[in-house]
Protein backbone atom coordinates (compact mmCIF):
# COMPACT_ATOMS: atom_id res chain seq x y z
CA UNK A 1 0.00 0.00 0.00
CA UNK A 2 1.04 3.17 -1.03
CA UNK A 3 1.72 6.69 1.51
CA UNK A 4 -0.49 8.27 -0.71
CA UNK A 5 -3.26 4.82 0.38
CA UNK A 6 -1.97 5.29 3.95
CA UNK A 7 -4.82 4.07 6.10
CA UNK A 8 -5.94 7.06 8.97
CA UNK A 9 -6.22 5.99 12.58
CA UNK A 10 -4.65 5.12 15.63
CA UNK A 11 -3.98 1.65 16.72
CA UNK A 12 -5.19 -1.31 14.63
CA UNK A 13 -7.62 -0.43 11.83
CA UNK A 14 -9.16 -2.77 9.88
CA UNK A 15 -10.12 -2.38 6.37
CA UNK A 16 -11.22 -4.22 3.17
CA UNK A 17 -7.08 -5.31 2.71
CA UNK A 18 -6.53 -5.90 6.09
CA UNK A 19 -5.60 -4.24 9.18
CA UNK A 20 -2.92 -1.21 9.21
CA UNK A 21 -1.38 -0.60 12.01
CA UNK A 22 -0.14 3.06 13.80
CA UNK A 23 2.04 4.12 16.84
CA UNK A 24 3.32 6.95 18.80
CA UNK A 25 6.98 6.49 19.76
CA UNK A 26 9.33 9.23 18.88
CA UNK A 27 12.38 7.81 20.89
CA UNK A 28 12.39 4.41 19.03
CA UNK A 29 14.66 3.33 16.73
CA UNK A 30 13.20 0.35 14.86
CA UNK A 31 9.27 -0.82 15.50
CA UNK A 32 7.67 -3.81 13.92
CA UNK A 33 4.13 -5.00 14.80
CA UNK A 34 4.00 -8.65 16.25
CA UNK A 35 0.95 -11.17 16.38
CA UNK A 36 -0.76 -14.16 15.58
CA UNK A 37 -0.84 -13.42 12.30
CA UNK A 38 2.91 -13.22 11.61
CA UNK A 39 3.96 -15.76 14.94
CA UNK A 40 4.96 -12.95 16.74
CA UNK A 41 8.32 -12.44 14.54
CA UNK A 42 9.61 -9.07 14.51
CA UNK A 43 11.41 -9.20 11.52
CA UNK A 44 8.04 -10.09 9.13
CA UNK A 45 6.33 -6.31 9.52
CA UNK A 46 8.53 -3.47 10.28
CA UNK A 47 6.86 -0.07 10.70
CA UNK A 48 7.57 2.78 8.56
CA UNK A 49 9.01 5.77 10.57
CA UNK A 50 6.11 8.72 9.70
CA UNK A 51 6.22 12.33 10.53
CA UNK A 52 6.28 13.18 14.99
CA UNK A 53 7.49 10.22 15.64
CA UNK A 54 4.58 7.97 14.49
CA UNK A 55 5.30 4.45 12.93
CA UNK A 56 2.65 2.89 10.23
CA UNK A 57 2.54 -0.81 8.57
CA UNK A 58 -0.17 -2.43 6.74
CA UNK A 59 -0.36 -6.36 6.82
CA UNK A 60 -2.51 -7.98 4.37
CA UNK A 61 -2.74 -11.17 6.82
CA UNK A 62 -4.03 -9.66 9.81
CA UNK A 63 -7.80 -10.24 10.57
CA UNK A 64 -10.15 -9.10 13.71
CA UNK A 65 -9.73 -11.47 16.12
CA UNK A 66 -6.14 -11.92 16.40
CA UNK A 67 -3.44 -10.46 18.81
CA UNK A 68 -0.78 -8.40 18.47
CA UNK A 69 1.50 -6.76 20.24
CA UNK A 70 4.30 -3.45 19.35
CA UNK A 71 8.16 -4.58 19.16
CA UNK A 72 10.08 -1.63 20.05
CA UNK A 73 14.23 -1.10 19.72
CA UNK A 74 15.03 1.62 21.87
CA UNK A 75 18.56 3.23 22.93
CA UNK A 76 17.36 1.88 26.35
CA UNK A 77 16.56 -1.66 24.83
CA UNK A 78 14.09 -3.89 23.01
CA UNK A 79 10.82 -4.21 24.41
CA UNK A 80 7.07 -4.91 23.96
CA UNK A 81 4.06 -2.85 24.51
CA UNK A 82 0.53 -3.12 24.08
CA UNK A 83 -1.02 -1.02 21.61
CA UNK A 84 -2.48 2.43 23.53
CA UNK A 85 -5.27 2.76 21.47
CA UNK A 86 -6.16 -1.37 21.66
CA UNK A 87 -10.25 -1.54 21.01
CA UNK A 88 -9.65 -5.34 23.20
CA UNK A 89 -7.06 -6.78 25.12
CA UNK A 90 -6.77 -10.12 26.55
CA UNK A 91 -6.38 -8.67 29.89
CA UNK A 92 -4.64 -5.53 31.95
CA UNK A 93 -0.95 -7.44 31.28
CA UNK A 94 -1.97 -9.18 28.02
CA UNK A 95 -1.82 -8.48 23.99
CA UNK A 96 -4.02 -6.08 22.16
CA UNK A 97 -6.92 -7.85 20.03
CA UNK A 98 -7.57 -6.46 16.57
CA UNK A 99 -10.88 -5.13 17.32
CA UNK A 100 -14.03 -5.57 14.92
CA UNK A 101 -15.52 -2.18 14.33
CA UNK A 102 -18.96 -3.60 12.76
CA UNK A 103 -21.82 -3.71 15.14
CA UNK A 104 -25.90 -3.54 14.92
CA UNK A 105 -27.14 -0.94 16.51
CA UNK A 106 -30.42 -2.11 15.14
CA UNK A 107 -31.49 1.94 14.34
CA UNK A 108 -30.46 2.58 17.76
CA UNK A 109 -31.28 6.70 17.42
CA UNK A 110 -31.38 7.47 21.20
CA UNK A 111 -31.51 11.23 22.81
CA UNK A 112 -31.39 11.69 26.12
CA UNK A 113 -33.59 13.71 28.19
CA UNK A 114 -33.11 17.46 28.57
CA UNK A 115 -31.28 17.99 31.76
CA UNK A 116 -33.89 19.44 33.62
CA UNK A 117 -35.66 15.72 32.97
CA UNK A 118 -32.88 13.95 34.15
CA UNK A 119 -32.95 11.32 36.80
CA UNK A 120 -29.59 9.79 37.46
CA UNK A 121 -28.83 5.97 38.57
CA UNK A 122 -24.63 5.49 39.30
CA UNK A 123 -24.32 1.93 39.80
CA UNK A 124 -20.94 -0.19 39.50
CA UNK A 125 -20.87 -2.92 37.26
CA UNK A 126 -19.31 -5.87 39.19
CA UNK A 127 -21.13 -5.57 42.06
CA UNK A 128 -24.46 -5.18 40.40
CA UNK A 129 -25.51 -8.62 40.84
CA UNK A 130 -26.81 -11.35 43.72
CA UNK A 131 -25.39 -12.13 46.34
CA UNK A 132 -25.60 -15.49 45.29
CA UNK A 133 -23.09 -14.93 42.05
CA UNK A 134 -20.78 -13.39 45.42
CA UNK A 135 -18.15 -15.42 43.67
CA UNK A 136 -18.59 -14.14 40.16
CA UNK A 137 -18.08 -10.01 39.53
CA UNK A 138 -21.33 -8.95 37.52
CA UNK A 139 -21.22 -8.03 34.40
CA UNK A 140 -22.62 -6.22 31.45
CA UNK A 141 -25.68 -8.78 30.89
CA UNK A 142 -26.55 -8.96 34.66
CA UNK A 143 -27.07 -5.15 34.70
CA UNK A 144 -29.34 -5.56 31.36
CA UNK A 145 -31.36 -8.23 33.47
CA UNK A 146 -31.93 -5.68 35.96
CA UNK A 147 -33.53 -3.05 33.63
CA UNK A 148 -36.66 -3.89 34.49
CA UNK A 149 -36.23 -2.49 37.73
CA UNK A 150 -34.74 0.70 36.36
CA UNK A 151 -37.13 1.64 34.10
CA UNK A 152 -40.07 0.16 36.81
CA UNK A 153 -38.16 2.87 39.22
CA UNK A 154 -38.93 5.31 36.45
CA UNK A 155 -35.36 7.15 36.31
CA UNK A 156 -34.25 7.93 32.81
CA UNK A 157 -30.50 7.85 33.10
CA UNK A 158 -27.68 4.74 34.11
CA UNK A 159 -24.22 6.23 35.12
CA UNK A 160 -21.89 3.46 35.16
CA UNK A 161 -18.48 3.53 37.23
CA UNK A 162 -15.13 3.48 34.93
CA UNK A 163 -14.90 0.22 32.23
CA UNK A 164 -12.17 0.49 31.14
CA UNK A 165 -9.20 -2.32 31.93
CA UNK A 166 -8.10 -2.12 35.57
CA UNK A 167 -5.50 -4.47 37.19
CA UNK A 168 -6.75 -7.38 39.12
CA UNK A 169 -10.09 -8.81 38.74
CA UNK A 170 -12.17 -6.84 40.87
CA UNK A 171 -12.31 -2.57 41.16
CA UNK A 172 -14.06 0.54 41.10
CA UNK A 173 -12.61 1.28 37.90
CA UNK A 174 -10.26 4.14 38.97
CA UNK A 175 -6.58 2.67 37.93
CA UNK A 176 -7.33 2.33 34.22
CA UNK A 177 -4.84 0.27 32.68
CA UNK A 178 -6.37 0.57 29.24
CA UNK A 179 -8.78 3.38 28.55
CA UNK A 180 -9.69 2.37 25.10
CA UNK A 181 -10.42 -1.46 25.51
CA UNK A 182 -13.76 -2.40 28.39
CA UNK A 183 -12.76 -4.91 31.14
CA UNK A 184 -13.27 -8.52 30.06
CA UNK A 185 -14.48 -9.28 33.49
CA UNK A 186 -17.83 -7.34 32.64
CA UNK A 187 -18.01 -8.74 29.31
CA UNK A 188 -16.02 -6.52 27.06
CA UNK A 189 -16.39 -3.84 24.11
CA UNK A 190 -18.76 -6.00 22.19
CA UNK A 191 -21.26 -6.66 25.50
CA UNK A 192 -20.90 -2.88 26.76
CA UNK A 193 -22.41 -2.20 22.93
CA UNK A 194 -25.00 -4.42 23.30
CA UNK A 195 -26.07 -2.72 27.08
CA UNK A 196 -26.41 0.21 25.86
CA UNK A 197 -28.31 -0.56 23.09
CA UNK A 198 -30.76 -2.53 25.09
CA UNK A 199 -30.75 0.68 27.47
CA UNK A 200 -31.37 3.03 25.02
CA UNK A 201 -34.59 0.56 23.72
CA UNK A 202 -35.25 1.00 27.53
CA UNK A 203 -35.41 4.80 27.04
CA UNK A 204 -32.60 4.59 29.42
CA UNK A 205 -29.56 6.94 28.71
CA UNK A 206 -25.99 5.22 29.92
CA UNK A 207 -23.41 8.20 31.42
CA UNK A 208 -19.93 6.47 31.60
CA UNK A 209 -17.24 7.98 34.07
CA UNK A 210 -14.11 8.27 32.45
CA UNK A 211 -10.84 8.92 34.63
CA UNK A 212 -8.16 11.54 33.27
CA UNK A 213 -6.57 12.38 36.26
CA UNK A 214 -4.33 9.89 36.52
CA UNK A 215 -3.26 6.27 34.65
CA UNK A 216 -2.41 2.92 36.18
CA UNK A 217 -0.73 3.02 38.00
CA UNK A 218 -0.15 -0.45 38.32
CA UNK A 219 -0.24 -2.75 34.66
CA UNK A 220 0.19 0.56 32.70
CA UNK A 221 1.93 -0.34 29.41
CA UNK A 222 1.84 3.55 28.96
CA UNK A 223 4.48 3.83 31.74
CA UNK A 224 8.19 5.21 29.63
CA UNK A 225 6.70 3.49 26.78
CA UNK A 226 9.15 4.31 24.43
CA UNK A 227 11.99 4.07 26.66
CA UNK A 228 12.28 7.46 26.95
CA UNK A 229 11.90 9.26 30.24
CA UNK A 230 13.28 11.95 32.75
CA UNK A 231 13.97 11.61 35.95
CA UNK A 232 12.99 8.07 36.10
CA UNK A 233 9.02 9.08 35.63
CA UNK A 234 6.37 8.20 33.32
CA UNK A 235 8.08 8.81 29.85
CA UNK A 236 6.02 10.43 26.95
CA UNK A 237 2.82 10.39 28.04
CA UNK A 238 3.19 11.57 31.49
CA UNK A 239 4.75 14.46 32.62
CA UNK A 240 8.47 14.06 33.97
CA UNK A 241 8.53 16.68 36.50
CA UNK A 242 7.13 17.54 39.90
CA UNK A 243 3.59 17.79 37.76
CA UNK A 244 3.08 14.50 37.35
CA UNK A 245 2.18 13.88 41.12
CA UNK A 246 -1.50 12.78 42.11
CA UNK A 247 -2.46 10.85 45.07
CA UNK A 248 -3.07 7.84 43.09
CA UNK A 249 0.82 7.54 42.04
CA UNK A 250 2.95 9.76 39.61
CA UNK A 251 1.13 9.23 36.16
CA UNK A 252 -0.95 12.43 35.73
CA UNK A 253 -0.88 12.66 31.80
CA UNK A 254 1.44 15.05 30.05
CA UNK A 255 -1.43 17.28 29.26
CA UNK A 256 0.67 20.23 27.04
CA UNK A 257 1.73 17.06 24.59
CA UNK A 258 -0.42 17.56 21.67
CA UNK A 259 -0.28 13.30 21.19
CA UNK A 260 -1.36 13.08 24.85
CA UNK A 261 -4.05 15.52 24.27
CA UNK A 262 -4.90 14.02 21.13
CA UNK A 263 -5.10 10.64 23.08
CA UNK A 264 -7.01 11.94 25.85
CA UNK A 265 -9.62 13.63 23.32
CA UNK A 266 -9.74 10.27 20.88
CA UNK A 267 -11.22 8.27 24.04
CA UNK A 268 -13.54 10.57 24.88
CA UNK A 269 -15.57 10.69 21.07
CA UNK A 270 -15.06 7.13 21.39
CA UNK A 271 -17.18 6.60 23.84
CA UNK A 272 -19.72 8.80 22.37
CA UNK A 273 -19.15 7.46 18.32
CA UNK A 274 -18.47 4.24 18.81
CA UNK A 275 -20.55 2.93 21.97
CA UNK A 276 -23.34 5.67 21.63
CA UNK A 277 -23.07 6.71 25.46
CA UNK A 278 -25.24 9.79 26.00
CA UNK A 279 -22.91 11.45 28.62
CA UNK A 280 -19.48 11.50 30.25
CA UNK A 281 -18.93 12.23 33.98
CA UNK A 282 -15.22 13.18 34.78
CA UNK A 283 -13.57 11.93 37.51
CA UNK A 284 -11.47 14.45 40.31
CA UNK A 285 -11.59 17.13 37.35
CA UNK A 286 -9.72 19.55 40.08
CA UNK A 287 -6.64 17.26 39.43
CA UNK A 288 -6.72 17.30 35.53
CA UNK A 289 -6.56 21.69 35.79
CA UNK A 290 -4.62 21.95 39.02
CA UNK A 291 -1.59 20.69 40.27
CA UNK A 292 -2.82 19.61 44.17
CA UNK A 293 -6.26 19.35 43.38
CA UNK A 294 -6.95 22.73 45.22
CA UNK A 295 -6.62 26.52 43.17
CA UNK A 296 -2.86 27.46 45.06
CA UNK A 297 -1.40 26.37 42.04
CA UNK A 298 -3.68 25.85 38.78
CA UNK A 299 -2.48 23.61 35.42
CA UNK A 300 -3.45 25.57 32.59
CA UNK A 301 -2.41 22.69 30.24
CA UNK A 302 -5.36 20.73 31.71
CA UNK A 303 -7.58 23.52 32.03
CA UNK A 304 -7.46 24.00 27.99
CA UNK A 305 -7.92 20.49 27.52
CA UNK A 306 -11.15 20.49 29.51
CA UNK A 307 -12.10 23.64 26.83
CA UNK A 308 -11.26 21.52 23.75
CA UNK A 309 -13.10 18.26 25.07
CA UNK A 310 -16.31 20.02 25.68
CA UNK A 311 -15.99 22.28 23.28
CA UNK A 312 -15.53 19.39 20.29
CA UNK A 313 -18.20 17.47 21.60
CA UNK A 314 -20.87 19.92 22.26
CA UNK A 315 -19.86 20.83 18.13
CA UNK A 316 -20.03 17.37 17.55
CA UNK A 317 -22.42 15.49 19.47
CA UNK A 318 -24.78 18.22 20.55
CA UNK A 319 -27.33 17.31 23.44
CA UNK A 320 -25.18 14.98 25.10
CA UNK A 321 -23.96 15.93 28.60
CA UNK A 322 -20.53 16.32 30.44
CA UNK A 323 -20.36 16.60 34.19
CA UNK A 324 -17.48 17.12 36.30
CA UNK A 325 -16.59 15.81 39.82
CA UNK A 326 -14.62 18.71 41.22
CA UNK A 327 -16.16 19.86 44.27
CA UNK A 328 -13.95 23.25 44.78
CA UNK A 329 -17.04 25.17 44.20
CA UNK A 330 -15.45 26.80 40.79
CA UNK A 331 -18.42 28.43 38.96
CA UNK A 332 -15.87 28.63 35.74
CA UNK A 333 -16.86 24.85 35.42
CA UNK A 334 -20.30 24.94 33.92
CA UNK A 335 -19.38 28.21 32.06
CA UNK A 336 -19.15 28.27 28.31
CA UNK A 337 -16.07 28.36 26.46
CA UNK A 338 -16.68 30.79 24.85
CA UNK A 339 -16.76 33.14 28.02
CA UNK A 340 -13.98 31.60 29.88
CA UNK A 341 -15.20 28.76 30.73
CA UNK A 342 -14.50 25.12 31.10
CA UNK A 343 -17.97 23.73 29.05
CA UNK A 344 -19.40 21.26 31.50
CA UNK A 345 -23.17 20.84 31.53
CA UNK A 346 -23.40 20.12 35.34
CA UNK A 347 -20.84 19.36 37.96
CA UNK A 348 -21.29 17.18 41.56
CA UNK A 349 -22.27 19.51 43.66
CA UNK A 350 -20.40 19.26 47.58
CA UNK A 351 -22.28 22.20 48.19
CA UNK A 352 -25.64 19.72 48.69
CA UNK A 353 -24.86 16.60 49.82
CA UNK A 354 -22.48 17.51 52.63
CA UNK A 355 -25.11 19.76 54.22
CA UNK A 356 -28.12 17.55 53.54
CA UNK A 357 -26.05 14.38 54.66
CA UNK A 358 -25.13 16.34 58.18
CA UNK A 359 -29.01 17.14 58.26
CA UNK A 360 -30.37 13.40 58.44
CA UNK A 361 -27.79 11.89 60.18
CA UNK A 362 -27.33 14.28 63.33
CA UNK A 363 -28.11 12.72 66.46
CA UNK A 364 -29.75 15.31 67.96
CA UNK A 365 -32.67 17.76 66.14
CA UNK A 366 -30.82 20.81 67.63
CA UNK A 367 -28.02 20.31 65.38
CA UNK A 368 -29.79 20.01 62.06
CA UNK A 369 -29.50 23.67 61.08
CA UNK A 370 -32.22 25.00 58.90
CA UNK A 371 -30.55 27.54 57.65
CA UNK A 372 -27.66 24.78 55.95
CA UNK A 373 -30.34 23.05 54.40
CA UNK A 374 -31.87 25.94 52.63
CA UNK A 375 -28.41 27.25 51.44
CA UNK A 376 -27.85 23.28 49.77
CA UNK A 377 -31.65 23.84 48.09
CA UNK A 378 -30.57 27.39 46.29
CA UNK A 379 -26.95 27.24 45.66
CA UNK A 380 -26.52 26.71 42.09
CA UNK A 381 -23.64 27.45 39.23
CA UNK A 382 -24.02 30.42 37.09
CA UNK A 383 -27.76 31.07 37.69
CA UNK A 384 -28.96 27.79 36.24
CA UNK A 385 -30.26 25.25 38.68
CA UNK A 386 -29.83 22.38 36.57
CA UNK A 387 -25.65 23.09 36.06
CA UNK A 388 -25.37 20.26 39.15
CA UNK A 389 -25.96 17.04 40.23
CA UNK A 390 -27.45 16.88 43.68
CA UNK A 391 -27.49 13.31 46.08
CA UNK A 392 -27.53 11.85 49.16
CA UNK A 393 -25.79 8.73 48.60
CA UNK A 394 -22.94 8.10 45.28
CA UNK A 395 -19.85 5.75 45.37
CA UNK A 396 -17.35 7.79 47.41
CA UNK A 397 -20.17 9.24 49.56
CA UNK A 398 -20.84 6.00 51.17
CA UNK A 399 -16.94 4.48 51.47
CA UNK A 400 -13.30 5.50 52.79
CA UNK A 401 -14.63 5.49 56.27
CA UNK A 402 -18.40 6.68 55.37
CA UNK A 403 -21.09 4.17 55.14
CA UNK A 404 -24.97 3.74 53.57
CA UNK A 405 -27.31 6.85 55.02
CA UNK A 406 -29.07 4.45 57.42
CA UNK A 407 -26.49 3.08 58.63
CA UNK A 408 -24.71 6.89 59.62
CA UNK A 409 -28.05 7.14 60.52
CA UNK A 410 -27.93 3.97 63.21
CA UNK A 411 -25.49 2.42 63.10
CA UNK A 412 -26.99 -0.49 65.14
CA UNK A 413 -30.61 -0.24 63.27
CA UNK A 414 -29.84 0.61 60.22
CA UNK A 415 -33.44 -0.35 58.85
CA UNK A 416 -35.29 0.47 62.16
CA UNK A 417 -38.01 3.67 61.98
CA UNK A 418 -35.32 6.22 62.39
CA UNK A 419 -32.95 5.23 59.36
CA UNK A 420 -35.96 4.90 57.45
CA UNK A 421 -37.71 7.91 58.28
CA UNK A 422 -34.91 10.06 57.91
CA UNK A 423 -32.83 8.64 54.81
CA UNK A 424 -36.12 9.14 52.85
CA UNK A 425 -36.39 12.48 54.28
CA UNK A 426 -32.78 13.42 52.77
CA UNK A 427 -33.79 11.64 49.34
CA UNK A 428 -36.79 13.65 49.38
CA UNK A 429 -34.62 16.71 49.34
CA UNK A 430 -32.81 15.23 46.44
CA UNK A 431 -35.62 15.02 44.30
CA UNK A 432 -37.17 18.52 45.51
CA UNK A 433 -34.73 20.84 45.09
CA UNK A 434 -33.13 22.59 41.85
CA UNK A 435 -30.73 20.28 40.01
CA UNK A 436 -29.78 17.02 38.45
CA UNK A 437 -31.05 14.39 41.13
CA UNK A 438 -28.65 10.83 41.36
CA UNK A 439 -29.10 7.43 43.46
CA UNK A 440 -26.62 5.09 44.26
CA UNK A 441 -27.08 1.79 43.15
CA UNK A 442 -29.35 0.45 46.41
CA UNK A 443 -30.31 3.24 47.80
CA UNK A 444 -34.02 2.43 46.98
CA UNK A 445 -34.27 -0.29 49.11
CA UNK A 446 -32.28 0.71 52.07
CA UNK A 447 -29.24 -0.90 51.29
CA UNK A 448 -26.74 -0.90 54.27
CA UNK A 449 -23.00 -0.96 55.15
CA UNK A 450 -20.61 0.51 53.20
CA UNK A 451 -19.83 -0.11 49.00
CA UNK A 452 -16.77 -2.55 48.57
CA UNK A 453 -16.02 -3.76 44.70
CA UNK A 454 -16.37 -7.25 46.64
CA UNK A 455 -20.28 -7.04 47.90
CA UNK A 456 -22.59 -7.36 45.74
CA UNK A 457 -26.01 -5.79 46.54
CA UNK A 458 -28.50 -7.56 48.20
CA UNK A 459 -31.56 -7.71 45.84
CA UNK A 460 -33.80 -9.60 48.59
CA UNK A 461 -34.06 -5.77 50.20
CA UNK A 462 -36.05 -4.81 47.31
CA UNK A 463 -38.98 -7.17 48.40
CA UNK A 464 -37.66 -6.48 52.18
CA UNK A 465 -38.43 -2.77 51.52
CA UNK A 466 -40.99 -2.88 48.46
CA UNK A 467 -42.65 0.10 50.09
CA UNK A 468 -39.57 2.17 50.19
CA UNK A 469 -39.11 1.26 46.49
CA UNK A 470 -42.21 2.61 45.77
CA UNK A 471 -41.28 6.03 47.83
CA UNK A 472 -38.36 6.57 45.50
CA UNK A 473 -40.80 5.69 42.64
CA UNK A 474 -43.60 8.29 43.50
CA UNK A 475 -40.86 11.08 43.93
CA UNK A 476 -39.14 10.16 40.87
CA UNK A 477 -43.07 10.22 39.31
CA UNK A 478 -43.26 13.51 40.61
CA UNK A 479 -39.72 14.92 40.04
CA UNK A 480 -40.35 14.36 36.35
CA UNK A 481 -43.82 15.68 35.76
CA UNK A 482 -45.04 12.35 34.44
CA UNK A 483 -48.78 12.98 35.67
CA UNK A 484 -48.67 16.98 34.63
CA UNK A 485 -49.10 18.64 37.71
CA UNK A 486 -45.45 18.69 39.26
CA UNK A 487 -43.91 20.83 36.52
CA UNK A 488 -42.83 23.15 38.94
CA UNK A 489 -40.18 20.60 40.21
CA UNK A 490 -38.53 20.39 36.32
CA UNK A 491 -38.05 25.06 36.51
CA UNK A 492 -35.56 26.45 37.34
CA UNK A 493 -37.40 28.65 39.95
CA UNK A 494 -37.10 28.46 43.85
CA UNK A 495 -37.74 30.12 47.05
CA UNK A 496 -37.55 29.29 50.66
CA UNK A 497 -40.21 31.25 52.17
CA UNK A 498 -40.83 29.45 55.61
CA UNK A 499 -37.92 28.52 57.91
CA UNK A 500 -38.63 27.91 61.63
CA UNK A 501 -35.04 26.47 63.17
CA UNK A 502 -36.84 26.36 66.42
CA UNK A 503 -39.76 24.07 64.84
CA UNK A 504 -37.25 22.60 62.33
CA UNK A 505 -40.12 23.17 59.69
CA UNK A 506 -38.81 24.45 56.01
CA UNK A 507 -41.03 25.48 53.31
CA UNK A 508 -39.88 25.87 49.71
CA UNK A 509 -41.54 26.61 46.32
CA UNK A 510 -40.54 25.60 43.42
CA UNK A 511 -41.93 26.59 39.88
CA UNK A 512 -41.31 26.74 35.60
CA UNK A 513 -43.21 29.19 33.84
CA UNK A 514 -45.18 31.02 36.97
CA UNK A 515 -48.10 30.18 35.03
CA UNK A 516 -51.02 28.97 36.87
CA UNK A 517 -51.12 25.43 38.12
CA UNK A 518 -47.08 25.68 37.97
CA UNK A 519 -46.27 26.07 41.33
CA UNK A 520 -44.97 23.07 43.35
CA UNK A 521 -44.48 23.84 47.17
CA UNK A 522 -42.96 21.42 49.63
CA UNK A 523 -43.15 21.25 53.57
CA UNK A 524 -40.15 19.70 55.46
CA UNK A 525 -40.23 18.38 59.30
CA UNK A 526 -36.94 17.90 60.91
CA UNK A 527 -37.64 17.29 63.88
CA UNK A 528 -38.65 14.33 66.14
CA UNK A 529 -42.35 14.85 66.71
CA UNK A 530 -45.32 15.46 64.56
CA UNK A 531 -46.44 19.38 63.42
CA UNK A 532 -50.68 19.70 63.98
CA UNK A 533 -51.96 22.54 62.80
CA UNK A 534 -48.92 24.49 61.34
CA UNK A 535 -49.73 27.49 58.99
CA UNK A 536 -47.71 28.44 56.07
CA UNK A 537 -48.34 30.88 53.30
CA UNK A 538 -49.13 29.82 49.89
CA UNK A 539 -48.60 30.76 46.62
CA UNK A 540 -52.46 31.51 46.18
CA UNK A 541 -55.60 30.60 47.42
CA UNK A 542 -57.96 27.60 46.27
CA UNK A 543 -57.36 24.12 46.91
CA UNK A 544 -53.96 22.62 47.36
CA UNK A 545 -53.86 18.56 46.36
CA UNK A 546 -51.08 16.58 48.74
CA UNK A 547 -49.70 14.85 45.98
CA UNK A 548 -47.19 12.89 48.23
CA UNK A 549 -46.44 12.29 52.04
CA UNK A 550 -43.51 10.23 53.31
CA UNK A 551 -45.25 9.02 55.95
CA UNK A 552 -47.55 7.10 54.36
CA UNK A 553 -48.31 4.03 55.75
CA UNK A 554 -47.90 2.35 52.11
CA UNK A 555 -44.45 3.08 52.22
CA UNK A 556 -44.05 0.95 55.69
CA UNK A 557 -45.83 -0.68 57.85
CA UNK A 558 -44.84 1.82 61.29
CA UNK A 559 -45.06 4.38 58.94
CA UNK A 560 -48.35 6.74 60.36
CA UNK A 561 -50.41 8.09 57.57
CA UNK A 562 -50.68 11.46 59.33
CA UNK A 563 -53.92 12.88 58.42
CA UNK A 564 -52.24 15.65 55.85
CA UNK A 565 -54.42 15.84 53.38
CA UNK A 566 -55.61 18.17 50.33
CA UNK A 567 -55.99 21.56 51.88
CA UNK A 568 -57.48 24.89 51.05
CA UNK A 569 -55.47 28.43 51.23
CA UNK A 570 -57.36 31.24 51.83
CA UNK A 571 -56.46 35.14 51.64
CA UNK A 572 -54.17 36.07 54.15
CA UNK A 573 -50.28 37.62 53.70
CA UNK A 574 -47.96 34.81 55.37
CA UNK A 575 -44.54 34.40 54.48
CA UNK A 576 -44.21 36.56 52.24
CA UNK A 577 -47.14 34.78 50.23
CA UNK A 578 -50.70 35.99 49.42
CA UNK A 579 -52.23 33.14 50.64
CA UNK A 580 -52.15 30.83 54.14
CA UNK A 581 -53.48 27.02 55.18
CA UNK A 582 -52.75 24.87 58.08
CA UNK A 583 -50.74 21.50 57.53
CA UNK A 584 -50.09 18.71 59.61
CA UNK A 585 -47.12 16.50 58.94
CA UNK A 586 -45.26 14.09 60.59
CA UNK A 587 -41.66 13.15 62.40
CA UNK A 588 -39.12 13.62 59.83
CA UNK A 589 -41.79 14.27 57.04
CA UNK A 590 -41.95 15.43 53.73
CA UNK A 591 -45.19 16.87 51.55
CA UNK A 592 -45.50 17.93 48.49
CA UNK A 593 -48.39 19.92 47.64
CA UNK A 594 -49.56 21.57 43.59
CA UNK A 595 -52.85 22.71 41.97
Amino acid sequence: MSDETRIKGMGSIPHAQGVAFRVWAPHAQRVSVIGSFNDWDGARHPMQAEENGYWYANVAKAHTGDQYRFLLSTPTGEFTRIDPYAREVTGSVGNAVIHDPNFDWQGDDFRIAPWNELVIYELHVGTFNDREDVSCPGTFSSVSARLGHLKKLGLNAIQIMPVGVFAGGRSWGYNPSHIFSVETTYGGSRAFKEFVRRAHREGIAVILDVVYNHLGPSDNDLWQFDGWSENNRGGIYFYNDDRAATPWGETRPDYGRGEVRQYILDNVLMWLEEYHVDGLRFDSTQYIRTVHGTEDRELPDGWSLLQWINSQVARKFPGRITIAEDFQNNQRLTRDVDVGGAGFGAQWDGMFVHPIRRAVIALQDRHRSLAAIRDAICYRYNDDAFGRVIYSESHDEVSNGRARVPQEISPDDPKGWYARKRSTLGAAMVFTAPGIPMLFQGQEFLEGGWFRETVPLDWDKRDDFHGIVRLYRDLIRLRLNRDGFTRGLCGQYTRVYHLNDSSKVIAFQRWDQGRPGDDVVVVANFFHKAQDGYVIGFPATGLWKLRFNSDWQGYNDDFKNHPSTDIVAETGARDGLPSQAAVSIAPYSVLIFSQ
